[in-house]
């Protein structure tokens, strides 16, 4: 396999934007006071930093290709679920009776246990497996067909995709198993596309940077031509 200098750094930023966001969904929801034809608009915290992945998941498919994308979002994938059972194992431990003096299981349920509770740990992998490989999907396809032209378009073009699979499945599964209320159902939905898609387009700049950087400093700008895209497969090209 081709080694690459900067790949690796690239693939721990998206899998520490990846472990923080879901730690962040479960600890707050955000609500800064705004409507849509009276829809609250709010929102979970790893929607702050989540969509972040899904820029490092485009420089990654437009630069490597999307046999490389495909070995991160696994990695990510693996961390996520060993991150859940670690919260899970913690949670299912006696607490200190210090620490359960001005802390106790309850407050660390209500802020940490979403990201132990089957509900979350089921909607987050689903969502995530579903939203990023459609991204990078769409990503590799729309970059054979411009001929490598009109970044932009496939960057926002995946997202638009990636991001609405993954909001709607999040939601929808999470609210299902009772992490969030069916109140908030459609304003989360709403909330997390707009700001996740809005997210993009204002990074465009910084993604037309680093994949300009990348593609010089490592020679390379794969085009997945002959490329099989079947999301279970190790297969990368030498």
């Amino acid at each position: 396999m081709k080694s690459y200098r900067y790949f690796d750094l690239v693939m721990a930023a998206f899998v520490a934007v990846l472990l923080v966001s879901n730690i962040a969904s479960s600890a707050k929801i955000v609500d800064w006071g705004v409507s849509i034809y009276g829809l609250r608009l709010s929102f979970d915290g790893g929607t702050l930093l989540f969509p972040l992945s899904y820029i490092f998941g485009d420089i990654l498919t437009e630069v490597y290709g999307y046999a490389h994308s495909r070995r991160v979002i696994w990695m990510g994938f693996a961390c996520s679920a060993v991150m859940s059972f670690f919260f899970f194992l913690l949670s299912s431990m006696p607490g200190d009776a210090n620490w359960m003096s001005y802390a106790g299981e309850d407050k660390f349920n209500a802020i940490l246990g979403g990201v132990s509770s089957g509900g979350i740990i089921i909607a987050s992998l689903v969502a995530y497996f579903c939203g990023e490989f459609s991204n990078s999907y769409v990503l590799a396809k729309m970059k054979v067909w411009t001929e490598g032209k009109w970044l932009w378009t496939r960057t926002i073009g995946s997202t638009l995709v990636g991001e609405g699979i993954d909001t709607a499945a999040f939601i929808t599964i999470a609210t299902l198993f009772g992490v969030f209320p069916w109140s908030l159902f459609w304003s989360l939905v709403v909330a997390n596309y707009i700001f996740k898609v809005s997210i993009e387009v204002l990074f465009t700049p910084f993604t037309y940077r680093a994949v300009g950087f990348l593609k010089r400093t490592e020679q390379e700008d794969f085009y997945d031509r002959e490329t099989d895209f079947n999301p279970f497969s190790v297969v990368v090209r030498g």
